[in-house]
C-alpha cells in the first residue's frame, strides 16, 4: 500500500521521564530540542494527554503548534477532552456516570481557550471525549452525552466508550447522526470491556491502542504499569487491516498508540507506519539501538539529520 496521507499515526502524549534515553536523544532530554519538535519528524499526529488533567495554556498551544509545524507540515494535534466532563472527582472510588460528572463553566471557559490556540494554528484535529469502563449505555448517560456534545459542537469530536454495552446499531446510528466519531480501541477484554472494531460514524476515523496488560490493568498503586506492552506483528497485522478499513471511510484517520511505557507506543506506531506504507519508515538512532528489531522496517535518523538503513 502506497502512503496514505489521510491515515496519521502517532503517539499519547509526549512528556515521560522514562522515554529518556530511549526515544529521546541528549538533545532533547537537555531541551536543546522541543519533544513536539522531535517527535514531528517521525509522526504525523500527537494526542495531547495533558489536557484530560490540566487545561491547556493558549500560550502552550500556540508553541506546540508551531514547533510541530517547523518540522512537519502535515502534523496536527488531538486532544483529550478535560476530565471534568468525563470522569466523577472521585472516579477510582465511585463508578462514572452523568449522576457524578460535575464540570463548571470555569472548566468550559479554560478548555475553550486551549482547544482554540490549536484551532487557530490549524492544528486541531479532533477533541477526543474519553469515557471511563464504569460509563455505561444507560438512558442518564445517553441524555448527558449528547448534551456534552451539543457544548462542544464547534470541534471535531470523537467519543472514546470502554464498555461493551456501547456497541450496538443504535448508538452507531446516533453517531452518526450528531456527525461525531467513534473512537475504535483494543484493551484487554476484561469483564464486558469494548472489543476491537471498526465503527466510522463520521468524517473523522479514530483509533486507540492501549496495550493489553491484563495483570496490571486495574492495579492503581502503579497506573504506568498497565501501559507496559508491546504489540505482537500478527497483532498490528489484525489492526492493519481494520485501520484500512476505517480510513477508506473516513476523510480523516487517527491512529494513537497509548501503549507508553518505555517508549513501547513510539516501537509500534512506527510498525504501523510501515505495515500500511510498504516501506521504511524514519525512525530515531535511540529508538532503534533500544528496540533492534525495528531495524527491518526503518531507515535510521541519527543526531545529524542522516539517515542508514543499519544501526
Amino acid at each position: 500500500m502506497e502512503a496514505d496521507s489521510r491515515i496519521r499515526i502517532g503517539t499519547a502524549g509526549w512528556s515521560y521521564k522514562d522515554w529518556d534515553g530511549i526515544l529521546y536523544p541528549p538533545e532533547v532530554t537537555r531541551k536543546k530540542i522541543h519533544p513536539v519538535e522531535f517527535l514531528a519528524r517521525f509522526f504525523d499526529v500527537i494526542e495531547i494527554n495533558t489536557s484530560f488533567y490540566g487545561h491547556i495554556r493558549p500560550e502552550l498551544g500556540r508553541l506546540w503548534s508551531r514547533k510541530a509545524a517547523a518540522a512537519n507540515p502535515n502534523f496536527v494535534f488531538t486532544a483529550k477532552l478535560h476530565r471534568s466532563f468525563t470522569h466523577s472527582p472521585l472516579a477510582v472510588m465511585e463508578p462514572t456516570s452523568a449522576a457524578s460528572i460535575r464540570p463548571n463553566d470555569k472548566d468550559e471557559r479554560l478548555t475553550r481557550e486551549g482547544l482554540d490556540s490549536l484551532a487557530a494554528e490549524g492544528k486541531l484535529g479532533a477533541v477526543l471525549v474519553q469515557f471511563p469502563v464504569s460509563f455505561k449505555n444507560t438512558s442518564l448517560n445517553r441524555e448527558y452525552l449528547e448534551q456534552l456534545l451539543r457544548q462542544f459542537i464547534e470541534y471535531p469530536r470523537v467519543v472514546e466508550v470502554r464498555h461493551e454495552s456501547w456497541n450496538n446499531a443504535k448508538t452507531i446510528a446516533e453517531f452518526m447522526s450528531h456527525n461525531v466519531g467513534f473512537c475504535n480501541i483494543d484493551q484487554p477484554l476484561l469483564g464486558r470491556s469494548l472489543g476491537p472494531t471498526e465503527h466510522v460514524t463520521s468524517g473523522v476515523g479514530y483509533v486507540r491502542l492501549h496495550g493489553r496488560n491484563y495483570e496490571q490493568w486495574f492495579d492503581t498503586d502503579n497506573r504506568n504499569d498497565r501501559y507496559n506492552y508491546l504489540y505482537k506483528p500478527a497483532e498490528l497485522e489484525k489492526w492493519k487491516d481494520r485501520i484500512e478499513a476505517i480510513a477508506r471511510r473516513a476523510e480523516s484517520t487517527y491512529v494513537i498508540a497509548n501503549n507508553h511505557f518505555q517508549a513501547k507506543a513510539a516501537v509500534n506506531a512506527l510498525e504501523l507506519r510501515h505495515l500500511l506504507e510498504g516501506r521504511r519508515v524514519p525512525a530515531p538512532e535511540t529508538l532503534v539501538k533500544h528496540y533492534p528489531e525495528l531495524k527491518e522496517q526503518v531507515e535510521i535518523e541519527d543526531s545529524s539529520g542522516n539517515y542508514s538503513l543499519l544501526g
